[in-house]
């Protein structure tokens, strides 16, 4: 796509009176071509008018740019005319001089007769030469309006941005101008950026509509594409088989964020009771014995629990279960987590109930494997497909795979590397959960054939003679989520400041473990009985010294095989979230939510990894919200999640149902 808008991650702060601030805008990315028509939706307050001011130069992003063919804008300029809702036309003037006054400004190194020919042909353009020689008293609004449309346009600007054009207009006028306006655009080939409340006009006038959550830190929810063709006829339009679609859509995330911004409210009045330091200070954190627990020994053995004022008990648990038990009957304040279970079990498990459980930051990324037995290996099994090939040949053999929860991306990742060979995991193979320190004797015990885990059971495996390592993370999908911070909605509402200093605590922890001059040294902490418990010779591929997969091929140096800081590790994306929802909706976990975007909005805190993140002076960013692909190069489109889901070959009956959840406010437990 040629590039000729760019709104290149733009941040919006206004200082307040009180010495605080307000973000308005968060990380706005939007690339736009030429001749599109974009329209910006939202509620009131969502910050589409500052945005708007911004690409027109009226005002100066905090953070970020918005660039027009190469240039960045720094100023306003006649290429970018604004179209205002109150018309902004001289009274004293007619409609001629009014559209003459602007032509004859920037267009003044044309010949006369040129500027008047522009003139009278914008005229036309709008329908208004009967009108010529009135003032604006003697107009109709809708007439107004036209003026101002044909004044902006008659200067031949390279951007047309119109904040709420029609919205003052009745029904009637309001649909002759917007037909009229669309004829202009196309004909002129303007690209028009849009400011609108209208769901019915956006999908009129509009190629893409960019959907913004509400503020503060406002960003984009979800782009539409609009697949209608033009040129367009209003009943064509309605008519359309994907109109009542996309009218739908957009409605329900304007509903999703009706009732965030309801969340939103109670929790600044939670959150205005003053607190003298920190809430809480003792708290209890659950973790597994596994490699990437690391971060959180780090920082109880290496003082950041001590130096951001909290006394922490780390829990070591034998499986995720239990895990998922002491959060959601509050035996655990917090616990590293699988980084689905956050989602899994805010939409319900199971039967179950929901139960709010939010994640700020990402503790690790990668650090898993899939390891197979000896006796695959020694059936020639070396690759995805040689997998399937020994599946069909012995139908009268299942081969069972231990996965560590349902909820982790051992599992999810297993399902999606076995579906992309052609192998159902449900049906051409049979699945186990297996608690991760188990995961060796089982297959020593033949148990199982193989699983999925992290390390260092996938390593304990391989010097044990038991097996070899067929795939990993950075042969499926580098950088992916792995264990996250997980707490209870309402813990983190009642202890705030406790949660932000246990979130600068860990980042900093994470840090620390990215600096692999450290690496020895935090092998000797992990391998400690209390936390993982093994010897450090077995931790140590892929953490300190290279990786041997088994399969006697030379050992690897994997410099981001256990991932804790670098390249906004610790930021919990709301797309990568989103693609987790896909997959536990794919195998039949959970249904996907019809209200993605609210149930990411409320799980994957982007706003607190922000807050905690600046009060260490460090970046804040979320990385951008694009396209990605796994190595199956099936790409994953965050604004179209369903149809992701429909063009996998390979899942269950996919359920598409809202999530109800409870108001999470809590300010006295």
């Amino acid at each position: 796509m040629t590039i000729f808008l760019e709104i290149d991650h733009v941040e919006k702060v206004f200082d307040l009176p009180n010495g605080g601030s307000y973000v308005a805008l968060k990380n706005i990315e939007l690339k736009i071509k030429k001749g599109e028509f974009i329209s910006l939706i939202g509620h009131s307050g969502c910050g589409k008018s500052t945005l708007l001011n911004t690409i027109a130069g009226l005002d100066v992003a905090s953070k970020g740019g918005v660039i027009l063919e190469g240039r960045e804008v720094t100023e306003p300029s006649p290429e970018r005319m604004v179209v205002f809702q109150n018309y902004s036309l001289l009274p004293w003037l007619t409609v001629r001089q009014n559209i003459a006054l602007a032509v004859n400004r920037v267009l003044r190194d044309k010949p006369k007769g040129e500027r008047r020919g522009i003139i009278e042909h914008h005229l036309d353009m709008v329908g208004l030469r009967p009108a010529a020689d009135k003032r604006p008293g003697e107009l109709s609004g809708g007439m107004k309006q036209r003026v101002a449309i044909a004044r902006a346009l008659a200067i031949r600007p390279k951007v047309l941005l119109l904040d709420e054009p029609f919205g003052a207009l009745d029904a009637l006028t309001r649909g002759g101008l917007q037909e009229k306006l669309m004829q202009i655009c196309e004909e002129s080939q303007v690209t028009a950026v849009m400011v609108t409340h209208d769901v019915d006009e956006a999908l009129l006038l509009s190629d893409r509509i960019v959907m913004l959550t509400n503020g503060p830190e406002s960003h984009i929810g979800q782009i539409l594409e609009v697949p209608i063709p033009r040129p367009r006829e209003r009943m064509e339009v309605v008519n359309h088989p994907s109109y009542y679609g996309l009218r739908n859509e957009i409605i329900n995330f304007l509903n999703q964020q009706k009732r965030d911004k309801k969340r939103k409210a109670q929790r600044l009045v939670a959150g205005s009771v003053a607190h003298l330091g920190l809430e809480k200070t003792t708290l209890n954190i659950g973790f597994l014995p596994v490699t990437d627990a690391a971060p959180l020994v780090v920082a109880q053995e290496r003082g950041f629990f001590d130096k951001h004022g909290l006394e922490v008990n780390l829990i070591r648990e034998s499986n995720w279960g239990a895990i998922a038990s002491g959060i959601a009957d509050k035996r655990l304040d917090a616990a590293q987590m699988a980084a689905a279970m956050p989602l899994w079990m805010t939409c319900g498990i199971g039967n179950q109930p929901s139960i709010p459980v939010i994640t700020a930051m990402v503790l690790s990324r990668n650090g898993n494997a899939i390891t197979l037995s000896k006796g695959l290996y020694d059936q020639g099994v070396r690759s995805l497909g040689d997998l399937k090939t020994a599946i069909d040949q012995t139908p009268d053999r299942v081969i069972t795979l231990g996965v560590v929860n349902q909820a982790s991306m051992h599992n999810l990742l297993l399902r999606y590397w076995l579906a992309s060979g052609g192998i159902d995991p449900d049906l051409d193979v049979k699945l186990v959960v297996v608690p991760p320190p188990e995961m060796t004797a089982a297959l020593a015990s033949g148990k199982i054939d193989g699983y999925c885990a992290g390390e260092p059971w996938n390593s304990r495996a391989i010097a044990e003679g038991l097996g070899f390592v067929i795939a990993n993370d950075l042969d499926i999908w580098p950088g992916h989520p792995e264990k996250v911070l997980g707490v209870r909605e309402d813990w983190a509402n009642q202890y705030p400041e406790t949660h932000i200093a246990l979130l600068k605590a860990l980042m900093e922890a994470c840090e620390y473990c990215d600096d692999r001059r450290r690496r020895p040294e935090i092998l000797e902490l992990l391998s400690q009985p209390q936390y993982v418990g093994v010897a450090p010779a077995q931790i140590s591929p892929g953490f300190t010294t290279p990786y041997n997969r088994g399969n006697g091929e030379a050992p690897q140096m994997l410099n981001r095989y256990h991932q804790f800081h670098y390249d906004q590790t610790n930021c919990p994306g709301r797309v990568e979230g989103l693609w987790i929802l896909t997959q536990l909706a794919r195998w039949g976990i959970i249904p996907f939510p019809k209200n993605w975007i609210e149930i990411l909005e409320r799980v994957r805190r982007v706003d607190l990894y922000g807050a905690a993140s600046r009060e260490l002076g460090w970046p804040d960013a979320e990385p951008d919200r694009k396209p990605f692909q796994l190595f199956d190069r099936m790409v994953f489109n965050p604004d179209d999640p369903v149809g992701y889901l429909q063009r996998l070959t390979i899942h269950r009956d996919i359920r598409i149902e809202e999530v109800f959840l409870d108001d999470p406010v809590s300010v006295n437990g």
